[in-house]
């Protein structure tokens, strides 16, 4: 049996709800789609369907091998039409994973605009603080804002830096007093995520801050910091796209405008040998045009 053709079989066994129907899409009779299907479980050493009297359904290995035979078979039309000089416009699902406070305020805001552009993307987006593993939990790309660690694994694309602001609510300053240079932030209640977190104060104040003291309180979710900033708990370091409507209404004041200006690197990671898919592909590019970086160089590896 030609693995292709069985698997195009399965795949269409579970779109069309029985195996009647993938056989006459297919075009063979019903006996020769009942052949293939088992000819795959026989290769796999595991049952894809539960079948009864009345009914079928994948089972959980058959849900896992349904969802990578339809990649597959995508991949497989797509190279066909490249090596046809054919253009086939971006299609599928598009997984990807981004910061909370980015992907809410930025990324899901442009993605209005890139499924617009390409209607036939469909864009599964995880937003989440965690470091994910795109290869282990099957992502195609990841937004990470920060110093990228090394790896031979990724190639990182540059995107505008993720700028920063300093803010505290006026009830805080009434009480604790403005600080006007980065020194003066020893005496106050910086908040954080956590301790190792406070690292990202110091290097706005080259030669001068050698210490921050956290404030009483840590959270680990930014819009939370903001809520504490905003009940006068401490000052806040956190993205301009979560403080600057803060601080135009007056509810937070900001603070020596210069630190963290420059912001923290944000780059789009992708897996070094992953196949670039056409979606793959139209994202990074449409990234590019909406966040573009600041005199960086285009799709660099991840090293020193």
């Amino acid at each position: 049996m030609n693995l292709l053709e069985s698997m195009q079989v399965y795949v269409l066994i579970v779109d069309k709800g029985s195996l009647s129907a993938a056989a006459e899409a297919m075009d063979i009779s019903a006996t020769m789609a009942g052949k293939h299907l088992r000819a795959l479980e026989a290769r796999l050493g595991m049952q894809l369907l539960s079948r009864t009297t009345r009914r079928q359904h994948m089972t959980a290995f058959g849900e896992d091998y349904y969802t990578r035979c339809r990649e597959i078979l995508r991949l497989v039309e797509e190279t066909d039409a490249q090596a046809q000089h054919q253009q086939l416009a971006p299609a599928g699902t598009l997984r990807i994973s981004a910061p909370v406070i980015f992907g809410t305020h930025a990324l899901v805001p442009a993605l209005a605009d890139y499924m617009a552009r390409y209607p036939e993307v469909q864009v599964e987006a995880t937003l989440t603080d965690r470091v994910v593993d795109l290869t282990e939990e099957g992502f195609e790309a990841a937004l990470r804002i920060g110093t990228l660690a090394d790896s031979s694994e990724l190639v990182a694309q540059p995107l505008a830096p993720y700028r920063l602001m300093m803010c505290a609510s006026p009830g805080y300053l009434d009480r604790h007093g403005t600080p006007h240079t980065a020194q003066d932030l020893a005496g106050h209640q910086c908040l954080s995520f956590e301790p190792t977190a406070l690292a990202q104060w110091l290097q706005a104040a080259p030669g001068g801050l050698e210490r921050v003291s956290g404030g009483r309180l840590q959270i680990n979710n930014g819009e939370a910091l903001r809520a504490a900033a905003l009940h006068g708990l401490g000052i806040v370091l956190q993205s301009a796209l979560l403080l600057a409507a803060d601080v135009e209404a007056g509810r937070l004041v900001q603070l020596l405008p210069g630190h963290g200006h420059a912001g923290r690197p944000m780059h789009v990671v992708y897996a070094h040998d992953r196949y670039r898919s056409n979606r793959l592909r139209s994202f990074l590019a449409f990234l590019a045009e909406r966040f573009p970086p600041e005199g960086t160089a285009f799709g660099t590896d991840i090293r020193p």
